[in-house]
């Protein structure tokens, strides 16, 4: 078997495609490269977009970049044909080894996405492949693109809202998520009203109807209860537990804020007072103690925090709903400042935390995906394109079915 025979069969062509010719050209600094020209056997008919074989018209000289030969770069050249079909329009038929418009073979491309896939940024892949970054990006979202458009969201009906940072400052991308296939079903630039209007309009593209969505889970932002109110009027809001605690949490800090004004020795005693009681050192607890004793408005806004933990062990939702109730009246009888404005948070989002005792949503899922956006994010050392992280949002966490070849050999 010779050279030709050989790489024929090893980039699995099939009649009328074979190659013509191998050739391994030296390079300065004893670099070399492997030209593999293909052709096709004379009088080969090519179908049309109809199925119909068509004689060859003329060709057109082409070449893409394949997988490295060893440490050897590879290209693939070919004369590619052209057909007239029977209305007379000249078109060029696809080729085997490469989609059309790409100067990389399918394998190549697959190869760049397994690497992006195995968590290395798409620049660092381009170093390694040692092609313009910009190239490997227009093969990335053209994959992530593809897989888009196959996409099934059919399923969904409860829906999860978060936001995430695209870059330092106030840039934000907001995420949803379908709960129960823990998925990001779409993304978008901004946040607010409008971006809930976005994952409307992007369902309906799906031909799923809002009214499909029976259940959202989000944090306490206006701007979302406003979209999801208006976008899945069939939704049931359910504010993020953790979020609303993250709230009770600032609240007792300024009230030790405002007590370190008059006592120094609370100075540096922030998480202290933060932490539940089990994470805390004995050191933390020592000081703790003594906090509370010495400082009775700390001491019972203490114990309304840790009170408060209690709440999400309720067994239903009416016991939590009497449970609130009685809470919030020992915060106004201590007259606790941040602990009453707390309260006025409660009131405004009353049901949507009391229905979490039916719903149990929580968006640990979307803290969870966040996480590891932000980790993709951080070894990128940052995206200046938004529609570059946004594709890579659903790369790394929408699930997708990509259709590119998982075999490079």
């Amino acid at each position: 078997m010779n050279s030709e025979s050989l790489f024929t069969l090893a980039l699995g062509l099939n009649s009328p495609w074979e190659v013509l010719k191998v050739e391994l050209v030296a390079l300065p600094e004893n670099a070399k490269e492997l030209h593999i020209e293909i052709g096709f056997q004379k009088g080969a008919k090519f179908p049309d977009e109809t199925g119909t074989p068509c004689g060859v018209y003329d060709t057109v000289k082409r070449e893409w970049r394949h997988l490295n030969f060893f440490e050897h770069t590879c290209y693939i050249h070919c004369d590619v044909p052209r057909i007239r079909t029977k209305a007379g329009k000249v078109i060029q038929p696809p080729v085997p080894w490469a989609r059309p418009g790409s100067g990389f073979t399918l394998l190549f491309e697959a190869f760049a996405m397994y690497l992006v896939e195995r968590e290395m940024p798409v620049k660092r892949a381009a170093e390694t492949l040692k092609v313009y970054p910009q190239r490997l990006w227009n093969v990335f979202d053209y994959w992530v693109s593809l897989a888009r458009e196959k996409d099934d969201p059919s399923t969904i009906t409860k829906l999860g809202i978060d936001e995430t940072s695209s870059k330092k400052g106030h840039n934000y991308v907001t995420i949803g998520v379908d709960m129960d296939s823990k998925r990001v079903i779409h993304a978008v630039e901004g946040k607010g009203k409008a971006a809930v209007a976005s994952i409307k309009e992007r369902l309906i593209d799906k031909k799923v109807k809002p009214e499909q969505i029976v259940q959202a889970s989000m944090d306490l932002s206006p701007a979302f209860i406003s979209g999801v109110t208006e976008c899945f009027p069939k939704a049931e809001i359910t504010f993020d537990r953790f979020h609303v605690v993250k709230l009770l949490n600032e609240a007792m800090n300024k009230l030790r804020i405002l007590e370190q004004k008059e006592h120094a020795l609370l100075k540096g005693q922030k998480y202290t007072f933060l932490k539940n009681p089990e994470n805390l050192t004995e050191k933390q607890k020592l000081k703790l103690n003594e906090s509370i004793s010495l400082y009775p408005a700390l001491g019972n806004a203490y114990r309304l925090k840790v009170l408060f933990n209690d709440l999400w062990d309720m067994p239903n939702k009416q016991v939590a709903h009497e449970f609130m109730i009685n809470w919030c009246a020992e915060v106004r009888h201590y007259k606790i400042g941040p602990f009453i404005e707390f309260t006025q948070t409660l009131l405004g989002h009353w049901y949507g935390i009391l229905s979490y005792f039916e719903s149990h949503l929580t968006n640990g899922l979307l803290e969870g995906i966040n996480h590891k956006i932000q980790l993709a994010k951080r070894r990128a050392r940052g995206y200046r394109n938004t529609s570059n992280y946004i594709n890579m949002i659903y790369f790394l966490c929408g699930k997708m079915k990509f259709d590119y070849p998982h075999k490079f050999t």
